[in-house]
This record gives structure tokens, C-alpha cells and sequence, in this order.
């Protein structure tokens, strides 16, 4: 698939990015080439094949849930507008 500078200025639009006119033709050429490149990988036959969230067998390192800061949940809600049994209260929006 072949961008345009038509396509290329639909597509800068959508995403409020601001591109300078004498670089539109690159541009298109090079999101033609990601396009193309992303069509080579959908023709790729995956049946079969899980899918992974890393290639390596690695087990994600973790720490420990530790308090490290004291509850000041008081603190807080001293300065709302309006408080309950430690929530805080709002106006309805939804009716």
C-alpha cells in the first residue's frame, strides 16, 4: 500500500501533528514502507504458534508490598469540602 501526501496530511490531521510541507513526500514514502513492512508480517502463517509477552523465558523480577508511607488520610480530608466515614463526597452528576 502507497501513501499520498493526501493520505500523509488525513493522517497528521487525526493525530495534531504538525508537518513541515517539503518533508510530507519522505514522510509518505517512509509510513508507506512501515505499511508494507506490517502487510509482510499478516502474510506470515501463525497457526499454531502461542502467543508470548517476551521471547525469552524470564521470570519478571518483583519486590515485596512494604507500607512505606503512614495513613494521613485525615491530613487529607481536612482541607475537603465535604467528608463521610473517610470518603469523600461529591455532588450527583448522574441522575
Amino acid at each position: 500500500m502507497s501513501l499520498d501526501k493526501k493520505d500523509v496530511e488525513a493522517i497528521a490531521h487525526l493525530a495534531r501533528l504538525e508537518l513541515d510541507p517539503s518533508n510530507i513526500d519522505e514522510t509518505a514514502s517512509q509510513l508507506s514502507s512501515i505499511i508494507e513492512f506490517v502487510e509482510q508480517m499478516n502474510a506470515v502463517d501463525t497457526t499454531g504458534v502461542q502467543p508470548v509477552a517476551h521471547p525469552l523465558d524470564l521470570i519478571a523480577r518483583t519486590r515485596e508490598d512494604q507500607v512505606t508511607e503512614s495513613n494521613q488520610r485525615d491530613h487529607f480530608q481536612a482541607v475537603a469540602p465535604e467528608t463521610q466515614d473517610g470518603l469523600y463526597l461529591v455532588p450527583k452528576v448522574i441522575e
